[in-house]
């Protein structure tokens, strides 16, 4: 007998805890969380093209978003540990699936691009993982790999200054280049992953989530790509 994806015997106390479709309802739910932070995070990086003052304002009206309400930065420190929760859980359910299935790997695999996407869930994901801890150095922090130029102790203030003095570094826009990649391959697949394991059974909506999944893919590459290349050229 087969349960949550893995060879049961009477021998067995019980099956496996927390279930697959736990684990896996967990990734779908907490990436697409983070998907969207993504893509708002992108339309929020684009005012580098109207100005700096505006990327500023833009930065600043973040920190003061249901002020005084909130303390200062109350609803962005929210997000953050909303989204550091999303990243913990994300990470901890896909690395139980991914030992469970390596120490059970009967079953078909995807094939074509989906099989090739598939392949690449893991390896994108460590390095968006890794890469998270640098872009919190390096954009918020501003500590180990941050520019020289990076400005203290308000970065709000000088946002967009931030922004192109850490993408001038050739080193760093090939870095950010080269994770946007991975952000969209794995995106792009697992928007689909998503929708299917939280029990969409409908064909038509199954092929509805992959072309969301490869437009959202899209945007983000092409419009924080638009941001880095741009800041490294020096036309923002």
């Amino acid at each position: 007998m087969t349960i949550h994806g893995r060879v049961w015997s009477p021998r067995d106390t019980s099956p496996p805890r927390p279930s697959n479709w736990v684990l896996k309802a967990t990734m779908s739910v907490t990436g697409i969380i983070m998907a969207a932070f993504v893509l708002i995070h992108m339309l929020g990086n684009l005012k580098i093209f109207s100005s700096h003052t505006a990327f500023n304002a833009y930065s600043q009206w973040l920190r003061e978003v249901l002020y005084p309400l909130l303390p200062y930065e109350g609803l962005l420190w929210i997000a953050r540990l909303t989204l550091g929760l999303c990243l913990a859980a994300h990470v901890w359910a896909a690395l139980v699936v991914w030992m469970r299935s390596r120490r059970n790997s009967a079953g078909g695999r995807p094939r074509g691009v989906d099989g090739w996407l598939a392949k690449l869930m893991l390896p994108t994901g460590l390095v968006i993982l890794a890469f998270v801890v640098i872009h919190i150095l390096d954009l918020t922090i501003g500590r180990l790999v941050a520019p020289v130029e990076f400005q203290h102790p308000d970065p709000q203030f000088h946002a967009a200054a931030n922004l192109v003095a850490s993408l001038d570094r050739p080193v760093m826009a090939i870095l950010y280049l080269t994770v946007l990649i991975a952000v969209a391959l794995h995106v792009a697949h697992g928007i689909q992953l998503a929708v299917n394991d939280l029990g969409a059974t409908s064909q038509r909506l199954r092929v509805s989530a992959r072309i969301v999944g490869y437009i959202l893919a899209l945007l983000i590459l092409v419009g924080d790509s638009a941001v880095v290349l741009s800041a490294h050229l020096g036309v923002v």
